[in-house]
């Protein structure tokens, strides 16, 4: 049986890695073994979690967010582009985007495929640690993190982070996988979660493990409304969400004033 979000508080010393609980420090590595092995089929990660729905989130994603022509972005988690590209748009030749990871393979895979792409001007890659970002105060319009929230060790401090570095009137944007509303619904994403996706994992990737830690770590995320008292908390205005796909996952916004 799966485990539901917003399970109490893990014992001290200790946090979840997927169901398991590890001591805290041994979280980023266990979270970087796994983006390591899964870096080069992140986009089939991705299509075999939503069923290939994830292209659309992102879009609407970018689409809504509060960003203009010179602005500049901080994109957390975002290795492998997919975000940043999206923005370039947005952002036009005078805006800047810096994507930041954690991950230095991710982050590898995700210079690639923009120089692929053709996209080699205003864009920055950094390495670094959501929980300490080494940008100063107040240095960007807008930061945005995908799918990387759930996977970090202490997601409070890296929303006041978030926070730290954005202007005032600036707009802190995270998409996540959430808590499913339909009831009838939730069997059958438990199911696709727990006995398709490790089996595709092992099978297009040959890697049933990480697949199992990314689908338990989306129950362990908290759920929409846990998550928006995280952002209050943490010092953002104006918090809300909006669902997607009956909350399969979720737009959460908070706003710097």
């Amino acid at each position: 049986m799966s485990e539901s979000p917003g399970k109490p508080a893990d014992t001290p010393g200790t946090t979840h890695f997927g169901f398991r609980e590890v001591p805290v420090a041994d979280k980023q590595k266990l979270v970087g073994e796994v983006f390591s092995s899964v870096a080069g089929n992140y986009d089939l990660m991705n299509d075999l979690m939503s069923m290939g729905i994830h292209r659309v989130w992102k879009r609407y994603f970018v689409a809504t967010a509060q960003v203009g022509k010179g602005d500049r972005v901080l994109d957390l988690a975002g290795g492998t582009g997919d975000i940043a590209a999206l923005l370039k748009d947005r952002v036009g030749e005078t805006g800047e985007l810096v994507l930041g990871d954690i991950n230095g393979e991710m982050l590898r895979v995700g210079r690639d495929r923009m120089v692929d792409r053709g996209n080699v001007r205003g864009f920055e890659y950094v390495q670094c640690n959501a929980q300490a970002l080494p940008f100063p105060d107040a240095s960007f319009d807008l930061v945005t993190i995908a799918f990387g929230l759930r996977n970090v060790t202490d997601k409070d401090a890296a929303l006041r982070e978030m926070r730290r570095v954005l202007k005032v009137g600036g707009q802190a944007r995270v998409l996540e996988f959430s808590q499913v509303k339909a009831d009838w619904f939730r069997p059958l994403y438990d199911f696709h979660s727990f006995q398709v996706l490790p089996r595709l994992g092992k099978l297009f990737a040959k890697d049933a493990d990480s697949y199992q830690y990314l689908a338990e770590s989306i129950r362990k995320h908290p759920p929409q409304d846990e998550l928006k008292a995280m952002m209050e908390a943490a010092g953002f205005d104006r918090c809300d969400y909006r669902n997607l796909s009956g909350g399969i996952v979720a737009i959460h916004t908070g706003y710097r004033t």
